[in-house]
């Protein structure tokens, strides 16, 4: 077969799909793309034997058709290091030889047989709903980074996707922070559950359209299928029991702060820098209106303290967070102003947007440390 295609059009959809490829890979089929050439669409796929994922693109000419393995690290650097311009493909599928050819040079690989590449699993028994790429982009991103990263509890370090009441949750925690968003403008076809791994949702969120476009999302008791109008992908689920979680949310929390947003993580991010660098301990000291934040290194004798005009209601408290993950929370909410909710210093406070965003109800939860630790 013989195709020819731009150079960076190629690269672009490449690089899409080869986050999924690993660096140690027990079989050498593994560090390939997998070239599938129908027509004049190109179909490119990558996998890791857990997730699989797909583009096409269109070539601009072609003749035959065929698969063949190509592997990934040259390709890859040739098509990095090449100036945007038309190049030739030539595979002879007897002896798999790819000879590729540009304005500035003929190349010579070997690829391997196409027959050797991983098959895609079956979508058997499926149960299936529809949601548009923005909002899983928008349910990805907004969840994605509280996850655990602790593979001792593996249902921890993926995203619990439930199905309730006729709207679905996305839901993620690493014990220290829990994110709960839920969306009412989804429908959910039955009751259940299940927990996508990080790295097919780091792919998802790196290659989908930021557009209206509508996703198929399939699921049974081990994968995921993502189908799109170019990109699918499909993902063997972490088997295993996502925690109660509905468990640590606090079912009152009377006090409410209501601070900007932007001008919160900027002193956040500041006061921080005088913490000690293991717990990242700050004290919120909320009198009326006024927010003291605080924090120090007594190793060092370091200090640093700000205090930021707000709005609350309740009794004045002193409370302590981790400030590294109270930055990254306050800064994946939306809208000038946040919302802190709390009832003591014990108990975990619940951040929100004050602008609540349509079909949305986004809850992010955060664990006080002990004042002192």
């Amino acid at each position: 077969m013989r195709f020819i295609v731009t150079s960076s059009s190629l690269l672009k959809n490449l690089q899409q799909i080869g986050g999924i490829i690993s660096a140690n890979n027990v079989l050498s089929v593994l560090e390939d793309f997998l070239f599938d050439l129908n027509g004049n669409t190109l179909t490119l796929t990558a996998t890791d034997l857990e997730t699989m994922m797909r583009v096409q693109m269109e070539v601009n000419e072609a003749e035959g058709a065929g698969k063949i393995c190509i592997p990934s690290k040259i390709l890859l650097e040739y098509l990095k290091n090449l100036p945007e311009q038309p190049v030739t493909f030539n595979v002879n599928e007897s002896d798999l030889s790819i000879d590729m050819s540009s304005n500035s040079g003929k190349y010579h690989i070997v690829g391997e047989k196409a027959d050797d590449f991983p098959k895609e699993p079956a979508p058997e028994g499926t149960t299936t709903f529809k949601m548009s790429s923005n909002t899983l982009i928008e349910c990805i991103n907004k969840t994605l980074f509280a996850v655990s990263t602790d593979t001792l509890r593996p249902a921890m370090t993926g995203v619990y996707v439930e199905m309730k009441g006729g709207d679905i949750g996305f839901v993620s925690t690493d014990a220290h922070r829990l994110v709960q968003l839920r969306r009412d403008d989804i429908s959910s076809p039955e009751e259940g559950g299940f927990v996508v791994p990080k790295k097919p949702l780091q792919q998802l969120r790196g290659t989908l359209p930021s557009d209206e476009s509508v996703l198929e999302l399939s699921y049974n008791s081990s994968h995921l299928f993502v189908t799109g109008e170019k990109v699918s992908l499909s993902c063997r689920l972490i088997d295993a029991r996502f925690p109660d979680f509905r468990a640590v949310i606090p079912a009152d929390n009377p006090y409410r702060l209501t601070v900007n947003r932007a001008e919160f993580a900027s002193a956040l991010r500041r006061v921080n820098i005088f913490a000690n660098k293991t717990t990242n301990q700050v004290l919120l000291d909320i009198n009326g209106n006024s927010l003291g934040i605080s924090a120090q290194d007594i190793d060092f004798s370091y200090e640093g303290k700000e205090t930021l005009t707000c709005q609350y209601s309740g009794e004045d408290m002193k409370i302590a967070f981790n400030a590294k993950l109270m930055v990254e929370i306050v800064n994946n909410l939306d809208g000038e102003e946040v919302v802190l909710e709390l009832s003591t210093p014990s108990r975990a406070g619940i951040f929100r947007s004050v602008d609540k965003t349509e079909n949305e109800d986004l809850m992010m939860l955060l664990m006080p440390l002990m004042v002192g630790v």
